[in-house]
């Protein structure tokens, strides 16, 4: 017989309010974060300098903002203001991160000069999005502290957050790469899809700010955990020895799930396939579907299998959707076009729906951590531990850049890639679209087998065995079962009703 829920119930304008949010929001970012890379290498011509300066660039952020993050949660730990303590945070992030978008994908400079703005507004984009996503993301533990209210809404959050990225995938590789680009080149089509999802971003964070009724906050000063500081974060997350063991695991899952999404899954399609973009969109979206499906259906199969169990199948399914990827990408010849195109996609299928059911596994385990913290402590801090999710994403971006970078380099696909951007640029200046196709036609036939060889060993293998390696932790080191959070819940109902009593 299962223990009876406990904590408040979780309102259905809430569930609506927050998660249809995440549908615009991450369309907007996944812009950012999944076709930054892809706009510099096919809209600016970069030398070997000017390539890694900003590259390293990226890297340098992404760690130092990774630092930044558990800062803004404990600042959350203390916020008061009439309209509560996520939503100012989430509106100020949503303004100045949409203007970033737009000033970044409608730049025209090019060289050092882009390099120098590039480094800027990435900077400055690193702490204003830090303010909503830490925000949007904390406010789950106060919408709902019941196991299945806290599955419910982490899960329909995340699949709607894939919704959203989805939409991003579904529309700008088609409308920048290939025959249908928006204006007739990528420097254009670009900018006008950043001003599109910068418009997407702001309406939907309109919904939770309007939306949204959070719980009464208690009186300034009330909360244990009250001071902003390095030492507070260090000694909240070291206390934690759950958080602790969360934080390596989905460092580890993080990198393994991105490197293909990296740029190095777009570039070797391009390469093997041709310079249609609508071919990555049908890759990354069934690929994107498989995810969304076993999100949509995760509550129900969470009723019937434990997490352990969910998290050996997604492992499984990970690792053996890419050793299918690699498989059919060597020994498959191009010759045979979309009959190997669909074989890969049939992997992808598998690979990306193993990560859907490990991301939500690992989200749950990360928001159960609030819980274990309470107690042990007495203290929620669930600021300060939902700044753990973009804080360990950022740290595994930056790793997954500086991998990416250096296949780039290495294998020497800059090259072409400098010289489609040179066309794109001649294209947005006047150069007529069927010219343009034709001659990057004519770059992607001089690519050597081996260089796009490389790209698809690089996004299959090393994933592949960074999930292992985060399966392994999960395994040994992770002691919050179902059973365990229950019994937690239980003794803090106990102690409230005591203290209450006391009173």
């Amino acid at each position: 017989m299962m223990p009876a829920e406990t904590g408040d119930k979780l309102t259905k304008r809430n569930l609506w309010a927050y998660t249809s949010a995440a549908i615009g929001r991450d369309s907007a970012t996944y812009l950012w974060s999944g076709f930054l890379i892809i706009y510099v290498l096919y809209t600016k011509s970069l030398d070997n300098a000017q390539f890694a300066v900003l590259n390293m660039i990226m890297i340098a952020t992404q760690v130092f903002d990774a630092f930044v993050d558990p800062i803004m949660g404990n600042i959350l730990e203390v916020t008061r203001t009439r309209w509560g303590k996520f939503k100012p945070w989430i509106a100020i992030g949503m303004l100045l991160s949409a203007v970033i978008y737009l000033i970044m994908f409608s730049s025209r400079q090019d060289g050092w000069d882009f390099v120098v703005l590039f480094g800027a507004l990435f900077f400055s984009y690193s702490i204003v999005f830090t303010f909503n996503d830490i925000a949007y993301w904390g406010m789950i533990p106060s919408l709902a502290s019941r196991k299945q209210d806290r599955d419910r809404l982490t899960s329909q959050t995340v699949l709607f957050a894939g919704v959203g990225s989805g939409i991003a995938v579904l529309l700008v590789p088609p409308l920048t790469a290939g025959e249908y680009a928006l204006g007739g080149s990528a420097v254009t089509a670009y900018a006008r899809l950043a001003l599109i999802f910068s418009a997407l971003f702001i309406g939907a964070q309109m919904i939770p700010i309007i939306g949204v009724k959070e719980k009464p906050l208690p009186p300034k000063g009330t909360s244990t955990v009250n001071k902003v500081g390095i030492g507070t974060i260090y000694k909240t997350i070291r206390g934690n020895d759950q958080l602790s063991w969360c934080i390596v695991i989905f460092l580890f899952s993080t990198i393994a799930s991105g490197i293909l999404n990296g740029g190095l899954g777009m570039n070797y399609i391009f390469f093997e396939f041709g310079y249609n973009g609508l071919l990555f969109t049908i890759f990354s979206t069934l690929g994107a579907l498989a995810s969304g499906v076993v999100m949509l259906f995760y509550t129900p199969i969470s009723k019937r299998f434990s997490r352990n169990q969910l998290i050996r199948f997604a492992t499984l399914s990970i690792v053996g959707g890419y050793a299918f990827l690699l498989l059919v990408g060597l020994a498959v010849p191009s010759s045979a076009g979309m009959f190997k195109f669909a074989l890969m996609m049939l992997g992808n299928l598998f690979a990306f729906g193993g990560q859907g059911v490990y991301y939500l596994v690992i989200m749950i385990c990360i928001a159960n951590t609030v819980e274990y913290n309470e107690w042990k402590t007495g203290a929620r801090a669930e600021g300060i531990i939902f700044s753990v999710r973009p804080f360990i994403t950022k740290l595994g971006w930056a790793v997954i850049q500086l991998i990416v970078m250096a296949v780039f380099m290495l294998s020497g696909v800059r090259v072409y890639t400098n010289q489609i951007a040179d066309l794109e640029n001649a294209a947005h200046m006047g150069l007529d679209a069927a010219t343009r196709i034709d001659r990057i036609n004519e770059v992607l036939a001089q690519v050597a087998p081996g260089r796009s060889m490389a790209l698809l060993a690089c996004m299959t293998i090393i994933p592949s065995v960074l999930a292992l390696i985060s399966y392994v932790l999960y395994k040994r080191k992770y002691t919050i079962t179902e059973e365990f959070y229950d019994q937690i819940l239980i003794e803090l109902k106990e102690r409230k009703a005591i203290a209450e009593a006391a009173q």
